[in-house]
């Protein structure tokens, strides 16, 4: 990890088109500002773990369909008919 000490207006650049200025410092907290593309995310990181976990969630099949799934995969059960479709 980098660790950087920055002023009051003074920024960092990362890479060719982020860059990260602070707004203001206070005892415990710091503004920051942040200049990036708009095809660059940016997010706080309690937000960036909460969409990883959504996406991670979603990407998931849930147990309903893991279930059906596993049905068909035994085929129809003895004296049972299908329904149509």
């Amino acid at each position: 990890m980098l660790v950087f000490t920055r002023k009051r207006n003074e920024a960092i650049v990362i890479g060719d088109g982020i860059e990260v200025v602070v707004l203001r410092a206070a005892r415990d907290v710091v503004k920051l500002g942040v200049n990036a593309p708009a095809n660059v995310a940016v997010h706080r990181r309690e937000i960036y773990d909460l969409i990883r976990r959504e996406n991670a969630s979603a990407a998931r099949p849930p147990e309903e369909i893991d279930r059906w799934i596993s049905q068909l995969a035994r085929g129809p059960r003895p004296g049972r008919r299908e329904s149509p479709r």
